[in-house]
């Protein structure tokens, strides 16, 4: 099995191209829904966060008060941090082990939906192609607009915060330009997927996942049941 991660700015429509790739049956693995699982009420999480900032970061059903959660952290990065070091781990973990079952049903690959591959860093090695959805600024801050309840200002810096469209572009595999139509991302995501569908690597890495396991399991028949 390999690994293919979407990845883009905020806005830039990510979830279209991962829709297409779901629609074709292959498993998505959304790291956006994971972080809102991870801090629903009473879970792990949600409680650190609750320690970390206090009762009036929820919400009356006690779930996170996300505008609240906004401006806490604003500019200040000692309590981003820390936040990030409460949800990022959590994220990664649920991800291997989604990783892992997919790899046990004999799945050839699954996309990893990630908008901040990049600017973690952490699994971007252990990606087989990157696709990154990109659009104009102004394209992206329109559609922000529409769809988060924010100001101007506040959508500026949410933008500016994430790594600049350009490294990340340059960095992939594959861009998808999302300044047209739905339709006209929909049909270079899919050409995207046909070339996906035509990969052996999935072959390569199942061989060499085998051999290993062949090698530790007569490594330990020979020290088991010959040396002893």
């Amino acid at each position: 099995m390999f690994l293919v991660a979407i990845t883009g700015g905020i806005a830039t429509g990510k979830s279209t191209a991962s829709q297409v790739f779901e629609r074709q049956g292959i498993p998505i693995i959304d790291a956006r829904k994971i972080a809102k699982e991870i801090v629903e009420p009473g879970k792990p999480c949600w409680k650190k966060i609750r320690i970390l900032l206090g009762e009036e970061v929820l919400l009356p059903t006690q779930e996170l008060n996300r505008n609240v959660l906004g401006q806490l952290i604003g500019d200040n990065q000692d309590t981003r941090r820390k936040l990030n070091e409460i949800i990022y781990p959590a994220i990664q973990r649920v991800i291997v082990w989604r990783v892992f079952k997919y790899l046990l049903c004999g799945r050839a690959y699954v996309v990893l939906d990630l908008p901040l591959l990049f600017e973690m860093d952490i699994l971007t090695n252990y990606m087989h192609k990157i696709i990154t959805v990109s659009c104009d600024p102004d394209k992206q801050l329109e559609r922000l607009l529409e769809r988060n309840e924010l100001s101007v200002e506040e959508a500026k810096e949410r933008v500016e915060s994430q790594m600049p469209m350009e490294i990340k572009c340059e960095r992939s595999h594959f861009v998808i330009d999302n300044n047209g139509s739905i339709e006209e991302t929909e049909a270079e995501t899919m050409r995207i997927y046909h070339l996906m569908q035509k990969s052996k690597k999935h072959l390569y890495n199942r061989f060499i996942f085998l051999t290993a396991l062949l090698f530790v399991c007569s490594t330990m028949y020979f020290f088991l049941f010959v040396m002893f």
